[in-house]
């Protein structure tokens, strides 16, 4: 796994911490690094240095973490199966009067779908938040009708950027519907009886240093991955680094496996400025911030980041949607003979991946499902 990929790992763990609280999350690592990759470039100074750090680590080379992100906007054919889905939008909202600079639009146009659209945010916010709202409903097909809730756009308000992700995709080796039963989960408020999946396939594993990994291959490329400790999630969380992450998932092979999960449906919701501010990205909520790669006449400055996440898993596949805005204020204004069983019935994590880059899409905690 190359240096690229490891950052992106552990950019997902260090904002995984910092949003997911004790019960369920979910985000979208891949939407949030691509709205502040681009609200990198779009800054200069220490508001640019601060989010690089954050998804580059040391290298400071947010580029090699765009080029991760716009490979894993393709997949792969699908072949037999059903045909994948997956819809990526970057748009930069302005108010039609800001000035904007044309090196940061060309930097945009090489993202996925990378575009510019007008917004009446002082003459009409509440117009505004519609747009920017039915815009990213249609990119996550009414998943997330409204991103943006009411106040969230401002009569200072002159700029947003964007990002909305939708994804669908079916299992390779389906589970049979006629094969899911209740059976025990141990949530940490106690057992609860929930739908469990069954299915017995050759599927990726692996066992070391406290976890179980089990891979489900989907259609375009995609795969889910169960993280299962061995005891308490609570207990093994806090050592899961992106090393042991990386090992884990690079120590995966095919056995025969006789798995059993639950169904998964997650939508959660997120303001990351605490979380932002919590991991060293600063500056671009304060007026110290420079945003003269977006705009040179106007100074602004991030007044917060908004993010929702949805995540479904069942019987025939997985479907999932994010979006993430960045909102600018002006100041001015080896295979045994016999199956391993998998029993996924306590708290365990999940992600879901672009298999040719190792992007994640989705980075999810379940504990009571």
């Amino acid at each position: 796994m190359g240096k690229p990929e490891l950052d992106h790992l552990r950019f997902c763990l260090a904002l995984h911490r910092a949003v997911a609280g004790e019960g369920d999350s979910c985000f979208s690592p891949y939407s949030v690094a691509s709205a502040l990759g681009l609200t990198s470039q779009a800054s200069r100074g220490a508001a640019s240095d601060e989010l690089v750090r954050l998804l580059a680590a040391e290298d400071a080379d947010v580029a090699k973490q765009a080029e991760l992100l716009r490979a894993a906007a393709a997949l792969s054919e699908s072949g037999r199966h059903e045909a994948p889905v997956l819809a990526v939008a970057n748009t930069l909202w302005t108010a039609e009067e800001l000035p904007l600079n044309q090196d940061f639009l060309g930097e945009l146009a090489a993202w996925p779908n990378g575009a510019v659209k007008p917004a009446p945010f002082a003459a009409d916010p509440e117009a505004a938040r519609r747009a920017i709202n039915a815009d990213v409903a249609r990119t996550t097909r009414d998943l997330i009708p409204e991103l943006l809730s009411p106040g969230a756009v401002k009569q200072d308000t002159v700029a947003s950027l964007v990002n909305a992700l939708y994804l669908k995709v079916a299992w390779v080796h389906r589970f049979r519907d006629e094969r899911t039963e209740d059976g025990d989960f141990h949530s940490p408020s106690g057992i609860r009886r929930v739908p469990m999946m069954h299915q017995a396939e050759s599927l990726g594993h692996a066992a070391r240093d406290g976890w179980q990994l089990v891979e489900l291959p989907a259609a375009g490329g995609v795969q889910a991955t169960i993280l299962l400790p061995d005891g308490d999630l609570s207990a093994h969380e806090p050592g899961l680094d992106e090393h042991l992450l990386a090992k884990l998932l690079s120590a995966k092979k095919n056995r025969q496996v006789r798995l059993a999960m639950p169904k998964v449906s997650l939508d959660m919701r997120a303001e990351l400025k605490p979380a932002l501010g919590g991991l060293g990205v600063r500056t671009m909520f304060s007026p110290r911030a420079d945003f003269s790669p977006l705009t040179p006449d106007e100074r602004v400055f991030v007044d917060d980041v908004l993010h929702q996440s949805v995540l479904r898993l069942d019987e025939q596949g997985l479907e999932g949607a994010a979006a993430t805005a960045v909102m600018f204020r002006t100041l001015s204004m080896v295979t045994p003979a016999d199956p391993l069983d998998v029993v996924v019935d306590r708290p365990f994590l999940l992600l879901v991946r672009h298999a040719g880059t190792g992007v994640v899409y989705f980075f999810a905690r379940v504990v009571e499902p």
